[in-house]
């Protein structure tokens, strides 16, 4: 299983993500992602640069909840050259969009709603629409277990992965080595972690970024699914 470490907080990418990334560099993390709000284009193209001179696996995650605000996001994601492009609904002008850019798309399964998003619906409609994105070619699919409204967490992930060979990435509200553990054992591929470690949720007894980060890292390591 994956770390994949989000320079967001709040579903926004933090306005000192470059000296953030400088700080962590030396912790090996080997897939990073963030939003294409709260800092401004320029600085999104030195932190992805940034990001690729590291070694990294590039994301940008969706959150925008409109369709004209979605695309933008994904023109974004293509002017940048991201790796890998996640959230989002709107499948098929998405792949369109992303035709033989090579990257990959993880849309989101069930209803994003508002911002900070959560997520609406129950585990049937998460299964329906991770067959939807693997018939529509996606890579897998982006799932906000923790941050699920109508449903347990872990019955989401566990009916998002039989219902898909692709890619489960859960984003969203992993605040714990426990939750990452059940994660692995629910079959999750990757998970991703921003505010909590921007707020010290993770080592509530730690006071830098540095030691948070480390506490995901330790406990991806040790995770056995």
């Amino acid at each position: 299983m994956d770390f994949i470490f989000m320079l967001t907080r709040d579903d926004r990418t933090v306005t000192d993500c470059l000296d953030v990334l400088d700080a962590v560099r030396d912790l090996g993390i080997a897939h990073i992602g963030f939003k294409d709000i709260g800092v401004e284009p320029g600085t999104l193209a030195r932190l992805h640069r940034q990001i690729k001179d590291m070694g990294a696996t590039s994301y940008l995650e969706v959150v925008s909840t409109t369709r004209e605000q979605a695309l933008a996001s994904v023109k974004a994601a293509i002017d940048l050259g991201v790796d890998r492009l996640m959230g989002g609904t709107w499948i098929d002008e998405t792949q369109a969009l992303l035709a033989g850019t090579g990257i990959e798309y993880l849309p989101f399964a069930g209803e994003p709603l508002g911002h900070p998003t959560s997520l609406g619906g129950d585990p049937a409609r998460i299964a329906d629409d991770c067959r939807r994105a693997e018939a529509a070619g996606c890579a897998g699919v982006d799932l906000l277990a923790y941050r699920a409204t109508d449903a347990d967490p872990l019955a989401l992930v566990r009916a998002a992965r039989a219902a898909t060979a692709g890619r489960l990435v859960v984003a969203g509200s992993i605040t714990s080595a426990a939750q990452i553990q059940a994660l692995a054992d629910a079959g999750t591929d990757a998970f991703t972690i921003g505010s909590a470690a921007f707020s010290g949720s993770l080592r509530p007894d730690a006071g830098t970024l540095r030691s948070q980060l480390a506490a995901a890292v330790e406990a991806t390591a040790t995770a056995v699914g």
